[in-house]
């Protein structure tokens, strides 16, 4: 009798530390936070100022596209490419009309964190090139680089909508005024919009 009543204790035990170990793992699956992705695409509508087209007060729109790495949740290395070609007004400069266009290639680090609920902000540094065709820029190729920040509201897992601005400085001569400018190249800054969808994954 002793035995069986030893037997029964030593049966039932296992299954009672079992339920034990199984609770808290079905309490931090549901206590899981967010999937973290590694790449994150944005593609939308972009807007430049154009200050480099002396006499210029136009601005062109156009696409803006880039493409981020992220390292963990608050770092990542941004590669963006942006074209602009369509004016707000038409740019004329010394009674000439223009048609210019501005296309860039930047790189650069962003900071991103949640702000509140579906809300979110990111805070970018960028440098690279920027190319102005049609406006007898010499030369029409130049660093650039500026910073600036934006924006994000939270769709669902894997899509955001995205809003940023920033300004962004680049050299250029105007072939127009070299008597005055001898060619030499000066500084100019470009303040610059985005808004598009942003594809994580």
């Amino acid at each position: 009798m002793f035995w069986i009543l030893a037997v029964v204790p030593a049966a039932l035990l296992p299954l009672a530390a079992t339920s034990q170990i199984a609770r808290p793992h079905k309490a931090a699956t549901a206590e899981e936070g967010e999937p973290s992705y590694k790449y994150e695409i944005f593609a939308g509508y972009g807007y430049t100022s154009l200050n480099q087209v002396n006499q210029s007060r136009s601005g062109l729109q156009g696409v803006n596209l880039s493409v981020t790495r992220d390292w963990g949740k608050y770092f990542g290395i941004t590669a963006e490419g942006a074209f602009y070609k369509y004016p707000i007004t038409t740019p004329v400069v010394e009674g000439t009309t223009l048609k210019p266009s501005v296309d860039s290639v930047l790189f650069g680090p962003v900071f991103h964190a949640p702000l509140y609920g579906h809300i979110s902000g990111l805070v970018h540094v960028l440098l690279g090139g920027e190319h102005t065709a049609g406006a007898s820029m010499t030369p029409n190729i130049s660093f650039a680089g500026g910073a600036g920040g934006g924006l994000e509201y939270k769709l669902n897992k894997h899509f955001s909508l995205r809003a940023t601005g920033d300004d962004i400085a680049a050299s250029f001569s105007v072939t127009g005024n070299t008597q005055s400018l001898g060619y030499s190249p000066h500084v100019t800054r470009n303040s610059r919009a985005t808004f598009g969808a942003v594809y994580k994954f």
